[in-house]
């Protein structure tokens, strides 16, 4: 399906609170590389004004209190969309795909509150 046909079904769908599935690898690979590249284009705008905004260490810190809240609440979902998956007796592989995910989620958002925690901190040995 062209790309401006499945954007515009997508944001109809999301209007409503409906999210799209694709049964075919192809539709699931195609969405993964739009995501990846949106992001990418994204993420050298994000660093030229990270550069210019964080001067210090509580310059960074509502950005990652914002991403950890973010990642967690995802990570929450996920956990949800596993025990499903558990109760339902989805495959095995999807179960330990999803298993690794909420746990690589939940490491991540460790790390963040950490990086949150040296914001606080006070360390300007980088400065």
């Amino acid at each position: 399906m062209p790309f401006t046909r499945r954007s515009l079904i997508d944001a109809a769908a999301a209007r409503f609170g409906w999210r799209r599935a694709y049964g075919d690898t192809t539709d699931v690979e195609a969405l993964l590389t739009e995501q990846t590249e949106t992001a990418y284009r994204e993420a050298a705008h994000h660093a030229a004004l990270a550069t210019a905004k964080n001067s210090d260490p509580l310059a960074v810190q509502p950005g990652v209190l914002d991403a950890r809240g973010r990642i967690l609440a995802d990570v929450l979902y996920l956990e949800g969309v596993l025990t499903g998956a558990r109760n339902r007796g989805l495959a095995p592989e999807l179960i330990k795909c999803l298993e690794d995910v909420v746990d690589h989620g939940h490491e991540l958002t460790v790390l963040l509150a950490d990086t949150a925690r040296a914001t606080a901190a006070g360390d300007t040995a980088g400065q």
